[in-house]
């Protein structure tokens, strides 16, 4: 015997819906007799469906009401992303249930009331969505019917395929060219930068591929043991660094298409030669880079390539090099350095120079170069008196004052430093994709510098900037601020501070 509950409020259901999935979520299933775990099991799978449908009428109703717009998103997809910390995919799988929606109503009403699985009902939309559109309504309604009457999924492709053949013998000139229509290629950047790569090829793209691919991947000779796929994957790399290399490619925001490898000045020094303490300190940064390579490969954007090891070192041989001194901020050395020059400045009012006085002059400046490294630090240093001719040039400003342009120097420094738009209610927009704007305005004498400029795309520095009057400041940690124009919402990049202990 089953009730229905009604609440006073969507808050009510919102909290009667929580309680019973964390109670759910936090009882012992193995002391659940096996009747009662299968009974759980079909409950939630329904519970799924049900909350699928629950989602994307909400969703639906929020987006055309423009309810992101509010917290200076420009999409239900973004907004999402952002505010409710979910992945990019599912994200786009929640706003494509709206549209879903709205093109297959029955199927939709079907999974509302718990009788369609989610997943069934996605591949049913995917059938259907081939046919004519006035014919999609009938063949929903059959379909669904058939998964009521306990039709198997094989059985029910097997029921669309004739329901496809005869639209296409009823409609011959409505016929369309599927196998150009399903054409899709995805790229999924993983772990550490390493890239997945699927797609459906039109015949004409896979010929033209595989033509390109055997002709780059023939063995290298006797001593190539590397296999087919292994020279496919090479031969691929070598064909898109061909085309970056010959010019022809179409400008991204201005600017010529090109390749960011990053690569550590630890790795950079050992290009030339090691020593054993420079090997111990390598080691050190190569762990520090790990964790940036892997921050970068979830992030999305035009964050580079990180490489270290011997792949830094072949791509360092043939490469433009752009040196670039980056400083990070070491709290606790901060905390040290303070705490020494206090003893410092005690010592040198109550005793004469010894020693120990000098001992903590030279801790001050170890702490110093620790706590940051910037134009004139150490690596800077490194950079111009260890690194050769390549790396040793001269220096580019990053701070001209009043400019009308911004220099190619300051455009790379902020581009590598934010790497995808900063708009401070958190966009993934990728570099490529951004444009650099002064956080104060040039028309009001804003200087054009790295701490001055930052990435954002073009809705956020176009339209909720410079249209909608927003406001956005770069903090001195990294971090922005916004804040709309009657200054009664205020958007953080960064979040909430710790809470000592």
């Amino acid at each position: 015997m089953s009730s229905v509950v009604s609440p006073g409020s969507a808050d009510e259901a919102l909290e009667m819906l929580t309680a019973a999935m964390g109670y759910l979520a936090a009882a012992d299933a193995t002391a659940m007799t096996a009747e009662e775990q299968a009974r759980c099991l079909r409950v939630l799978e329904r519970a799924t469906s049900v909350g699928t449908a629950a989602r994307t009428s909400v969703l639906g109703a929020f987006g055309s009401g423009q309810g992101y717009s509010a917290d200076a998103d420009y999409s239900p997809r973004a907004w999402l992303i952002h505010k409710t910390g979910v992945t990019k995919g599912a994200a786009v799988s929640y706003t494509a249930w709206v549209r879903r929606a709205e093109e297959h109503p029955v199927v939709f009403t079907a999974m509302a009331a718990g009788d369609l699985p989610e997943s069934v009902a996605r591949i049913v939309c995917q059938w259907t969505n081939r046919l004519p559109e006035d014919q999609r309504d009938a063949a929903d309604d059959k379909l669904v019917a058939a998964v009521a009457a306990g039709m198997s999924l094989p059985e029910l492709a097997g029921l669309f395929g004739e329901i496809y053949e005869q639209s296409r013998s009823a409609s011959p000139d409505q016929d369309k060219d599927e196998t150009f229509d399903d054409r899709a290629v995805r790229l999924i950047t993983t772990f550490a930068g390493a890239g997945v790569m699927s797609g459906d090829l039109t015949p004409e793209c896979a010929e033209a591929v595989a033509a390109v691919l055997d002709a780059l991947a023939a063995p290298a000779g006797a001593d190539d043991d590397r296999t087919r796929e292994q020279r496919y994957h090479d031969a691929l790399q070598e064909a898109m660094t061909r085309l970056i290399a010959a010019g022809i490619l179409p400008e991204r925001a201005g600017q010529p298409v090109k390749v960011w490898a990053h690569i550590s000045l630890a790795d950079l020094l050992r290009l030339e030669g090691s020593s054993a303490l420079q090997e111990e300190w390598t080691a050190q940064v190569r762990a520090r880079w790990a964790g940036r390579r892997a921050a970068a490969s979830e992030g999305g954007g035009d964050a580079g390539a990180w490489l270290d090891g011997d792949a830094a070192a072949a791509i360092a041989c043939d490469a433009a090099m752009a040196p670039i001194v980056t400083g990070d901020v070491n709290v606790d050395a901060l905390d040290d350095l303070v705490r020494l020059c206090v003893e410092l400045d005690a010592r040198r009012r109550d005793s004469t120079r010894d020693a120990a006085w000098a001992a903590i002059e030279q801790a001050v400046i170890g702490k110093a170069v620790d706590l940051l490294s910037g134009p004139g630090g150490l690596a800077s240093f490194l950079r111009r008196r260890q690194l050769g001719a390549r790396l040793s040039g001269p220096s580019l400003p990053l701070d001209i004052g009043y400019s009308e342009t911004i220099p190619a120097g300051i455009r790379n420094a902020v581009t590598l430093r934010d790497k995808h738009c900063q708009w401070a209610g958190r966009c993934d927009q990728p570099a490529e994709a951004c444009q650099v704007h002064h956080t104060r305005h040039k028309a009001d004498g804003g200087p054009t510098s790295v701490k001055d400029c930052v990435l954002l795309c073009w809705f956020h520095h176009q339209v909720v900037i410079h249209r909608w009057g927003w406001t956005l400041v770069l903090n001195p940690d990294g971090t922005t601020t916004a804040w709309n124009k009657d200054k009664t919402k205020v958007l953080h990049s960064h979040g909430p501070p710790v809470r000592p202990g």
